[in-house]
């Protein structure tokens, strides 16, 4: 009996260890790449953008800042910079214990901690700065989900097109990046 227990017990810790997490997959005018998804580590930052990529929020949408050095931001503005109606704000999950390290994604917001709605942001290097410290405010950090998993080579290329300014955007892209499409890949296991 206890042998019994023991095996179904390795079995369902063995599903755990293989249950692939969740990926998206990208589509630019640049190329393409994939992110793989942590619902383990920022649930509702994970559902959150989700609920976004179900709907087709980012078809059509633009990485609007773009820092060679830093990151990449893109998912809340079409290519004439309107900003699109988001969902109300989730909260910050930065706690999670996982790093602006490079090619993480992680959820962009305002100066509150808690205003992340859809934008987005891939680190391009490891930005320490950017990572929870404490619960304060201005050290809550920013909130990572997620990692690039195929295609870096894809938001490098995005990270060194020229930039200048529209209007009071700053870093902006002078040929729009579009994102035509964002995707939930299907995983094999």
């Amino acid at each position: 009996m206890r042998k019994f227990f023991f095996s179904i017990a390795l079995m369902l810790c063995s599903v755990s260890v293989f249950a692939a997490n969740p990926q998206v997959l990208f589509e630019t005018n640049q190329g393409n790449f994939v992110i793989e998804l942590y619902p383990d580590k920022a649930p509702k930052t994970v559902a959150n953008f989700m609920q976004y990529v179900k709907s087709d929020f980012y078809k059509e949408t633009i990485f609007h800042r773009v820092i060679n050095g830093f990151m990449i931001q893109g998912g809340g503005f079409t290519a004439e910079m309107q900003e699109k109606p988001t969902l109300p704000p989730i909260k910050n999950e930065a706690a999670n214990g996982l790093t602006n390290d490079v090619g993480t994604i992680a959820m962009a917001r305002t100066a509150d901690p808690h205003s992340a709605t859809a934008q987005f942001f891939i680190n391009l290097m490891n930005n320490h700065a950017l990572n929870y410290q404490s619960d304060a405010d201005e050290l809550i950090g920013y909130c990572v989900f997620g990692r690039v998993l195929t295609g870096m080579e894809v938001v490098r290329e995005i990270a060194i097109v020229p930039t200048g300014n529209y209007g009071y955007h700053y870093n902006v892209p002078k040929t729009p990046i579009i994102i035509k499409q964002v995707n939930i890949k299907e995983v094999s296991h």
